[in-house]
């Protein structure tokens, strides 16, 4: 299989940051750690298909509970 520098292109230049900023976004929504999840929204974003699994795993999962006790 021959791995295309073009492909590889796409893939750093405009998914990983896609995914990063899309993964942290819903990660401040979803999650308690957002960094954590953008780490992994970028990581996976060089296996696309596992990225997108990722990302709509993040929109289906409940929002957390904000706790405004101060």
């Amino acid at each position: 299989m021959n791995i295309n520098a073009t492909l590889f292109g796409q893939v750093v230049l405009v998914l990983l940051p896609l995914m990063a900023v899309l993964s942290y976004y819903l990660g401040k929504r979803k999650t308690q750690t957002p960094k954590l999840a953008a780490f992994f929204g970028a990581l996976l974003a060089f296996i696309p298909p596992f990225a997108l699994l990722y990302i709509m795993v993040l929109i289906i999962k409940n929002d957390v509970a904000v706790n405004h006790a101060a």
